[in-house]
């Protein structure tokens, strides 16, 4: 009768497609069936949760451990502080040794063109006058 009619209830019920009534998940063992779990039945439904510090994948239909260990925490601070220590040493290499580098460099190729005040040649005239006979 429901194939002839094209009526047909929506997930989470059951019934004729004309007559729907709430399908209880929990009861039937159609979810949250893993030993940790615990089945609430909702309408249309379920809700599903796990005992101490775990969270349920629905999908996998598994209660699985919300912390991290220990060993993971110190191996995550491990990594953070030498990404940290690698920052630190890369900007005073910087700072200190490839700046000064640098600058001492573009004094060099600016000097080639122009005179720079640190040349002590300020005063020095552009044409040589001959004395005077």
């Amino acid at each position: 009768d429901t194939a002839l009619s094209g009526c047909r209830c929506p997930a989470g019920f059951q019934g004729d497609g004309h007559k729907c009534e709430d399908l209880d998940e929990c009861k039937d063992k159609l979810a949250c069936t893993c030993p940790d779990c615990h089945c609430k039945n909702t309408w249309g439904s379920y809700e599903c949760g796990c005992r101490g510090n775990q969270v349920y994948i629905r999908g996998e239909d598994v209660c699985v451990a919300n912390s991290m260990s220990r060993f993971g925490w110190l191996v995550a601070l491990l990594a953070v502080s030498c990404a940290a220590g690698l920052g630190v040493a890369g900007f005073v290499f910087y700072k200190y040794r490839l700046r000064s580098y640098m600058d001492s460099e573009i004094m060099a190729i600016m000097s080639q063109y122009m005179p720079l005040d640190s040349q002590n040649n300020e005063h020095q005239p552009l044409r040589q006058h001959a004395p005077d006979a």
